[in-house]
């Protein structure tokens, strides 16, 4: 699919009741992920980072980031949206043009957050984000991460009126979605869909209804972030401490996915890059 057309399909998946994104790390999940019937992917930064042995915190080298999104492209035919974190970059400017390097790798999505720094901050870097994209003729979705509740910056009602504040801004900067992690319960969730004005996106978190209820709530995307590689990374874990107790390979043979039909999918993205 087309960088335009996919763009195109991912702004209609945020109109089309609630879109539910697994994040994948790298290509072979990324496969896996639309093979299991995903309309559209997003990337996790701490799942990425993992997975070329970093630990998540924009502490993966910008080449290894651009490398990864490049990969997980080139093997869907489904939209794309990076985890970009803070920018990789205080600045603005500098921000925005690493996000032009991620829109010319392929993807038609972006999440950027705003962490512990002031939020003008990341209003600027979305203003910028938004005239790169421009330039490149991408109908970039942003989603503006609001770390209010996940790093506990606030407390209570505090914590809702601080969100909703930050939400305005990034409205007003050129946000299309407002993700607000580690906030959680029916009554908070209903609230913040009322007072972001933009599509809400939460994260898949204790205490987080699921799919139908938030459907209800008005929710209008869910992201798995880290959670799928994080249970991967520990089924391996506990995989390898097995195998070095007793040596036994039946558990090798679990899942419902062999060598034969993990190849044929691979060799559909394979035919898809000749193509």
């Amino acid at each position: 699919m087309r960088k335009s057309d996919c763009a195109r399909a991912f702004h209609a998946l945020h109109e089309a009741g609630l879109l539910i994104l697994p994040n994948a790390w790298d290509a072979g999940s990324a496969r896996i992920i639309e093979h299991a019937g995903a309309r559209a992917i997003a990337t996790s930064s701490a799942a990425v980072a993992w997975s070329y042995g970093y630990p998540d915190g924009e502490a993966m080298p910008r080449d290894a980031v651009l490398s990864a999104v490049r990969a997980i492209v080139r093997v869907v035919d489904i939209p794309v949206s990076v985890d970009l974190e803070g920018g990789y970059a205080s600045d603005a400017q500098a921000a925005a043009e690493f996000a032009a390097r991620i829109i010319d790798a392929g993807a038609v999505g972006m999440n950027v957050e705003d962490g512990t720094g002031p939020p003008e901050a990341l209003a600027g870097k979305i203003e910028e984000i938004r005239k790169s994209a421009a330039r490149a003729g991408v109908e970039l979705w942003v989603n503006a991460r609001i770390d209010v509740y996940l790093r506990r910056l606030k407390e209570g009602e505090a914590a809702y009126q601080e969100a909703v504040s930050r939400a305005r801004r990034y409205r007003e900067a050129g946000a299309n979605s407002i993700f607000v992690p580690a906030a959680s319960g029916e009554a908070l969730i209903a609230r913040l869909v009322e007072g972001v004005v933009l599509p809400l996106n939460v994260l898949a978190w204790p205490g987080v209804p699921p799919a139908e209820r938030l459907k209800e709530l008005g929710v209008r995307r869910l992201s798995a972030g880290s959670g799928i590689a994080k249970v991967v990374l520990n089924r391996v874990h506990a995989m390898t401490q097995a195998f070095l107790a007793d040596g036994r390979s039946d558990p090798f043979g679990e899942g419902s996915l062999g060598n034969p039909e993990l190849n044929r999918m691979m060799r559909r993205s394979e035919s898809t890059l000749r193509s």
